[in-house]
């Protein structure tokens, strides 16, 4: 069998897809829906699809030692191209929230407070697991002198914005993330940015959040290496635009009806396939522009034939930071511990697959656990946490319309 066919793909979707509905049933597990529904069934499908991506570049990374895109459009369109849409997805729902300044007030502190909850709690598990498997890896010694760990394991905790160094001299220490931590500096990027970004709507944020938009941007600009190569820079900041493009043609009635109608879903499928079709990768403006065509009707209300609104879509959506930033942990765990190096490249691509499939519910199970226990609870704690915030720094809630 190819290493790079389909087909495995499709399997471990439907495996994943059984899991999370199993669970649904087992656990009476309703979906909260959110204000875009089809944004929520969205989200799972893009993580589970970069799961995919890193499922393959560890059969090719067992064998050539690079870690590197599969030589698969399809493959490296499944990490790279879900990525950009989760992009476009931050840059919709929040630039709504801009717009909707317009007509009433924007609860700042709220809004940040809820970022920091959002992203925090779980980065900080996912960091401690990566700490204790590099322990192991070390053999529970110092490699490094302390005053060096503790500046890499800095760097780790600060969402990898001054970098991703090896922590104790291990240098595999970003392939046991899968290197997925890349992306979370774009997400506190455009964050930070927001308070900038009201004004070009006409909404004045107070001068604090100015000055902290302007401290956070620039920040970020000076210490992330990314952000240090343009051509690497723009393709993910201009994802952005597709999600921002998609909150003023939501407000159109005229197309949201026509988002809603069947055709649209061709469309949208018409469009992903054609981006994965047109290149390897996401290098030039067609792929980009393709990819925010397909997601601005999906914002709009497009379901693709009903799948994005199926409860079990939205299970799967809720724990998709989870599957985001988890999965990286099974692979690793898999390859190398349980099997071993040796075994792992040994492995044909079909028993390969067999057991990426086999860890898909481990990994669903796992992740709607981290969801249920960690990340739900922290974004609950959003207004005591706020309130603490006012409390503590003598802040004032915002004045009804301004």
């Amino acid at each position: 069998m190819d290493p790079v066919s389909p087909i495995p793909a499709v399997a471990c979707l439907v495996v994943a897809f059984a899991t999370a509905f199993a669970l649904l049933k087992q656990f009476k597990a309703q979906p909260s829906h959110g204000r875009f529904n089809t944004i929520d069934g969205l989200r799972g499908y893009l993580a589970f699809f970069v799961f995919l991506h890193h499922a393959c570049v560890w059969y090719f990374f067992l064998r050539t030692g690079q870690w590197k895109v599969p030589p698969s459009s399809l493959y490296t369109h499944f990490g790279q191209s879900s990525v950009l849409l989760f992009f476009m997805i931050t840059g919709f729902l929040f630039f709504s929230k801009l717009i909707d300044g317009r007509t009433k007030s924007i609860d700042w502190g709220r809004l940040f407070a809820s970022r920091f909850l959002r992203l925090v709690p779980l980065y900080l598990v996912a960091v401690f697991i990566l700490f204790m498997v590099v322990a192991f890896l070390s053999n529970w010694t110092l490699n490094e002198p302390l005053k060096k760990i503790l500046s890499e394991s800095l760097q780790w905790l600060a969402f990898t914005i001054p970098g991703t160094p090896s922590l104790n001299g291990v240098t595999l220490t970003p392939i046991v993330v899968a290197r997925v931590t890349w992306s979370l500096p774009y997400e506190w990027f455009f964050y930070f940015s927001l308070p900038l970004l009201a004004i070009t709507v006409r909404v004045m944020p107070p001068l604090p959040y100015i000055a902290l938009s302007v401290a956070g941007v620039t920040g970020l600009v000076i210490l992330d290496p990314q952000f240090h190569q343009l051509r690497q820079f723009m393709v993910p900041l201009l994802s952005f635009l597709g999600g921002i493009a998609a909150s003023f043609l939501v407000r159109s009635d005229l197309f949201r009806q026509f988002a809603a109608l069947r055709i649209s879903s061709f469309i949208s499928i018409g469009c992903i396939a054609w981006a994965v079709a047109v290149d390897s990768s996401i290098t030039g403006p067609a792929q980009l522009v393709l990819l925010s065509v397909a997601f601005i009707l999906i914002a709009c209300g497009n379901t693709l034939f009903g799948i994005l609104v199926n409860p079990v879509s939205c299970i799967l959506g809720e724990m998709a930071y989870s599957i985001y930033l988890l999965h990286g942990f099974t692979l690793f765990i898999t390859f190398y511990f349980i099997f071993g190096i040796a075994e792992s490249r040994a492995l044909s691509p079909m028993a390969h697959w067999a057991v990426v499939a086999g860890i898909t519910p481990v990994l669903i199970f796992g992740c709607f656990f981290t969801y249920r226990y960690i990340e739900s609870p922290a974004m609950r704690s959003n207004s005591a946490f706020t309130a603490w915030l006012r409390a503590r720094f003598n802040l004032s809630a915002p004045e009804p319309g301004h």
